[in-house]
């Protein structure tokens, strides 16, 4: 018996296998729920390939969040392969180069639309989208670094994943009379495909080498799936609008 047995899960944005999404999807399963698994445009032939590794191959779908009828059509497409959610994992972000690496001061607000629409305002989208397959409590939980402070190179991307946290927590305020539980998990930096598109990120692993208490490893992407699989259970009754940190204990260390 597992913490999700039984639970349908919708794992959206899983690319590669170093990516927090995928490694969400394998402990899900291991854990008892049947998942599914999206992503759009050249990105689906990756993770066709990608989630063969996982037992059983989920069902991948087509979905670009900041398409419409997309949106519009995800609970039928879902409908295709579960009769409810149980959960949603929002590991969805993007930037345009222009948004990041230091350029905060000169980016154009379509670089920063484009940014803030991917990585902050779907959140919502996606839950909406997904919200008349929910059954009784369900949980919807995104991922974020944490955005209470600011960060070098990390820019546009940071204010994305504040506004994130934030909409974490109006979706917490506005469906929580109908049971839905909102959180987010503030990872430590990891090897995933959008760190290494930031030129300069690098530099984090110094400093949670340095700062960690519980040290830190950013390959292991198990402590940050373990706690999104966690908060999708029922483990976290009473739980939302929360954000909870997986980053070795750097968030609670002074300078």
């Amino acid at each position: 018996m597992g913490i999700l047995d039984g639970k349908r899960i919708l794992v959206s944005g899983v690319t590669l296998d170093t990516g927090i999404g995928f490694h969400v999807a394998r402990i899900a399963q291991q854990e008892g729920a049947k998942v599914v698994v999206s992503n759009y445009g050249r990105a689906m032939s990756l993770t066709r390939r990608v989630i063969k590794k996982l037992d059983p191959v989920p069902a991948l779908l087509e979905l670009d969040v900041t398409n419409e009828s997309h949106l519009a059509g995800l609970a039928d497409e879902l409908r295709k392969h579960v009769d409810g959610l149980d959960g949603v994992v929002h590991s969805l972000a993007f930037a345009p180069a222009t948004a990041l690496g230091g350029n905060f001061l000169t980016t154009p607000w379509p670089d920063v639309a484009t940014a803030l629409q991917v990585s902050a305002y779907s959140f919502a989208a996606l839950t909406m989208a997904c919200k008349p397959l929910f059954g009784s409590d369900p949980s919807v939980v995104g991922l974020t670094f944490d955005a209470r402070v600011s960060w070098p190179v990390y820019d546009w991307m940071g204010v994305s994943k504040a506004a994130l946290e934030s909409t974490s927590r109006y979706l917490a305020r506005y469906l929580g009379p109908e049971g839905v539980r909102v959180n987010v998990v503030a990872a430590g930096p990891l090897e995933t495909l959008a760190k290494r598109s930031i030129s300069g990120a690098e530099e984090f692993n110094d400093v949670w080498a340095d700062r960690a208490p519980l040290g830190w490893d950013p390959t292991d992407m198990a402590p940050t799936a373990r706690a999104v699989v966690a908060l999708l259970s029922d483990f976290f009754p009473r739980t939302t609008g929360e954000m909870i940190h997986v980053d070795g204990g750097v968030h609670a260390m002074g300078a």
